[in-house]
């Protein structure tokens, strides 16, 4: 019989079927591995007018031109030759959990090693490495890093859109007989094309996700028996990788997960790199951006460290405007000096302040940018990404810096590490706010695959130098939030956009596939600065706490009633973050009628949050049919706490009442069958409820 190879996370199986010639078959991928059985070796006839030899078409990274007429996963040519790609010889080398499968093509001299991984968390996870054996140059146009199975039939995608300000909205669409493409050239993981998806079928559910943060592009192809083929991997500029003999092309990684929990499970326990080895409470958050923007003064700073370590914050991050002469966005960056001007005795004044309350101090950096107003662009007008010829696109204001030189590199690390080895810095907030275009160096060839692996290089070689600083990820907000970016870091800033209705459909978005507690929400001002509306203090930090918590204002423009308010939240969150980023603990409901409900759950404690967005259309709201996730706990519980102690109700029975103080027990599986007949909040309010389980008792009301 032929070799099967099974890989089996527990959660997810691949089986497939190395042949004699030709790519990795797909037996099935599901919930259960396949065995080896005789129906697996009867030869399928070929399509009508097909060729004389049946070609499978369920295969593992296809080659188009022998018999295969779908989207080809890998394309490239030698010199216009060897223009078709057939691999045989295939060997299965095992370690552990991992497993490679490697093939030769003879005749246009090529070698691929697949690598598969089981993972503990669930996942299976996929990458692909091709080399050129030959002894001239080989142009790659293609090559995926993977491709998974969805079953035929009507066949559901959900993808992720937005812009700046509104990163992760979901969209769903019935597949068709065509292929769905989605890609992206913006040089990161985009605002509007996150590189992740659901598949959902009658018979199975299914997502994928593409560990980079460069250009990329994601393809569901539909094969001759109508199922389809998932592939994800990198996208290529024009010419952008040609191996040189006996160089190697490798791709960044792709993952398949059953649901949002693997794949939670696998960013807190496999991917996600802690100082000492383990992630700590994640500290409550005071960023100075939209409580001072450019307007640094050391005396207004220490007064604001102190108002927000009376308030209980524990990390202070001094944004944007500290270095330089950056007084507006337009100039300044790249010169990674301390604004004299601003800080006349450097920052060491500020951060011993910072530290002196118990807090931790961070600091903001935008490395891969330059200004044309700047010294560094003055001195190196050549270390930009530019095209001899071609007009100089500004974005922002700002020009790329061509990681991939050394020099660049090496000047960039020489000023962060100067800052980090000389203050007492514990977290950086790393952003990037524009979008690639014209990146080539300065032989004018495209550099975005190669800029991409050159700031993980420089964010590899900070961590490395500066072992327990942590990193954000910032691109104008969530626009480079990946599993790529996240093997660097510790946090991403999920939008730039605080104004808390925005943020009840960009975190539930981003819940999908990266936990609560990576996910930075913070409370801001009211007017909000993004849209001008007006939230409770409530509402805003409602919408927050269950995530990253952290406070985007000036403390020290908060009145004494603001003050005391946010305390509590502060205390709460406090209180209930070993909870709300426990490993499984999380869940969130679809949104229903405009009431959007999260939160977390253990034997010992349910919280759950309920936030009314836009106006609810129903006379009144559904009971809230707690999920099985909650329910599975049984027994008798109550609730123990509600915030705000007085929620904006529209109406209130004297029975809701009773349920909301306290006074009504219930069974947890009525909480699931019927529901919690919640009132119904105003729009745009929120509550929150503690619910603690009652040793014995019997259930009334």
């Amino acid at each position: 019989m032929s070799e099967i190879v099974i890989i089996d996370s527990g959660q997810l199986a691949l089986s497939l079927r190395l042949p004699a010639l030709g790519m990795p078959e797909i037996l099935s991928f599901g919930a259960e591995p396949v065995e080896a059985d005789s129906l697996f070796e009867i030869e399928r006839s070929s399509r009508v007018n097909g060729m004389d030899i049946a070609v499978p078409s369920n295969v593992l990274l296809p080659t188009g031109g022998m018999g295969f007429f779908g989207w080809p996963a890998i394309t490239g040519h030698r010199g216009g030759r060897d223009f078709v790609a057939q691999f045989g010889g295939w060997t299965v080398h095992r370690d552990g959990n991992q497993t490679v499968l490697k093939a030769v093509d003879s005749v246009a001299r090529l070698g691929i090693a697949i690598t598969l991984t089981a993972h503990v968390s669930g996942l299976i996870s996929m990458a692909t490495e091709l080399s050129n054996l030959g002894d001239t140059d080989y142009q790659l146009d293609r090559c995926m890093a993977a491709t998974f199975l969805a079953p035929a039939g009507d066949v559901q995608v959900m993808s992720f859109t937005g812009i700046w300000g509104r990163e992760f909205q979901t969209r769903r669409e019935l597949l068709g007989n065509g292929t769905w493409i989605q890609e992206s050239r913006r040089g990161r993981t985009s605002h509007d094309r996150f590189p992740m998806l659901f598949i959902e079928s009658e018979t199975q559910i299914f997502g994928v996700t593409l560990g980079f943060s460069g250009n990329h592009q994601m393809v569901i192809d539909r094969t001759d028996d109508g199922q389809r083929l998932v592939h994800l991997g990198e996208l290529f500029e024009p010419g952008e990788i040609v191996l040189k003999p006996g160089e190697s092309y490798r791709s960044p990684i792709a993952y398949a997960g059953a649901d949002s929990q693997d794949f939670h499970a696998f960013v807190r326990d496999e991917l996600t790199q802690w100082p000492a080895g383990k992630m700590s409470p994640r500290p409550v958050t005071l960023n100075t951006w939209e409580g001072n923007y450019f307007d640094h003064q050391m005396d207004s700073l220490k007064a604001q460290a102190t108002a927000a370590a009376e308030l209980g914050i524990e990390r202070f991050v001094l944004d944007d405007g500290w270095f330089g002469k950056r007084d507006n966005d337009t100039t300044s960056l790249g010169d990674w000096d301390i604004d004299a001007r601003k800080y006349p005795d450097g920052l060491k004044p500020l951060v011993d302040h910072v530290t002196g309350l118990g807090m931790q101090f961070g600091i903001w950096f935008e490395p891969e940018m330059v200004n044309p107003v700047s010294e560094l662009y003055k001195a190196h007008p050549d270390w930009a990404l530019t095209i001899e010829g071609r007009p100089i696109l500004e974005s922002r204001t700002q020009l790329v810096l061509d990681l991939t030189r050394p020099e660049v590199s090496d000047y960039l690390f020489g000023k962060i590490d100067a800052v980090l080895s000389n203050h007492a810095v514990s977290y950086i907030k790393w952003d990037m706010n524009r979008d690639l275009t014209h990146a080539a160096g300065r032989d004018g060839k495209a550099k975005t695959s190669a800029q991409t692996r050159a700031v993980y290089a420089l964010m590899d070689r900070i961590r490395a130098a500066h072992l327990n600083v942590e990193i954000e990820s910032c691109a104008s907000g969530g626009g480079r939030i990946d599993y790529g970016a996240l093997k660097r870091t510790h946090r991403v800033w999920t939008s730039d956009c605080t104004d808390a209705l925005e943020r009840l459909e960009i975190q539930r978005g981003a819940s999908v596939f990266v936990p609560p507690e990576i996910l930075g929400s913070h409370i801001s001002a009211s007017p909000n600065h993004q849209t001008g509306r007006r939230h409770t203090l409530a509402f805003r930090a409602l919408v927050a706490i269950a995530y990253h918590l952290g406070v985007e204002l000036n403390p020290l423009e908060l009145t004494d009633e603001e003050r005391d308010e946010l305390k509590v939240y502060i205390e709460t969150y406090k209180r209930l973050r070993d909870l709300f980023h426990a490993p499984g603990a999380s869940f969130r409901m679809e949104p229903l009628d405009g009431r959007y409900v999260w939160g977390a759950a253990s034997a010992e404690k349910i919280v759950v949050i309920v936030a009314q967005g836009p106006q609810m259309v129903g006379e009144q709201p559904a009971p809230l049919r707690l999920p099985e996730q909650i329910t599975q706990f049984g027994g008798q519980w109550r609730i123990k706490t509600v915030l705000p102690a007085e929620p904006k109700f529209i109406r209130i029975s004297e029975g809701q009442k009773a349920l909301l103080s306290g006074a009504v027990t219930f069974a947890l599986s009525s909480a699931g069958l019927s529901g919690l007949p919640l009132p119904m909040l105003t729009p745009e309010s929120a509550l929150l409820l503690e619910l603690e389980p009652i040793k014995g008792g019997k259930t009334h009301g």
